[in-house]
């Protein structure tokens, strides 16, 4: 895995709803990129208080398991929009369970099937969420939050390459689309 992929405390992430993962897939063989994973069946687990306050405050944690490739990730978003870290953790059944000594508890249950691929400093995200669609994120994390603007340029003109446009961009989290279906 190319960890510095995943450092900075800032994400500049695009998600678009794709038609086609098949077509999706036939322009990137045609780019060139690196594979970090493929068809990994991610779970989630997401935390809150009981009266919601880590909502109420756009703030989010999360404990996510990767199979089959292992990887187990503690992750915290919010306040502000762009705001996310990710730290990898050994034993996600206890960190689950010190958040519940803690005082939280699980608000949703999600799964999806994701592959990740590394076009130069960017990285994508190729998501399926069951009843839900077909994703792909366009994503960079920093620690630079001047470079806020220009990434989301760069990422604009990235995705285009695969022919999307801001009329398939999404802007509610998988976390809000899943709470939604299974409201």
């Amino acid at each position: 895995m190319s960890d510095e992929h995943f450092q900075g405390k800032y994400e500049v992430e695009l998600k678009y709803r794709i038609e086609s993962k098949t077509n999706f897939l036939n322009v990137l063989k045609h780019i060139p990129h690196e594979i970090m994973l493929e068809d990994n069946l991610e779970s989630d687990c997401y935390f809150d208080t009981p009266n919601k306050s880590l909502y109420s405050q756009n703030k989010s944690v999360c404990i996510r398991t990767m199979n089959p490739s292992g990887i187990k990730l503690w992750i915290v978003k919010g306040p502000e929009g762009d705001r996310c870290e990710a730290t990898n953790i050994t034993d996600a059944e206890s960190a689950k369970s010190m958040l519940e000594t803690m005082g939280y508890e699980i608000t949703l249950k999600a799964t999806k099937t994701r592959s990740i691929y590394f076009i130069g400093k960017f990285h994508i995200t190729v998501d399926t969420l069951d009843d839900i669609g077909d994703f792909a994120e366009f994503a960079i994390m920093t620690d630079d939050e001047s470079m806020l603007s220009a990434y989301k340029s760069e990422l604009e003109t990235l995705a285009s390459k695969f022919g999307l446009t801001e009329s398939a961009l999404q802007t509610k989290s998988y976390k809000q689309m899943f709470a939604e279906k299974y409201a």
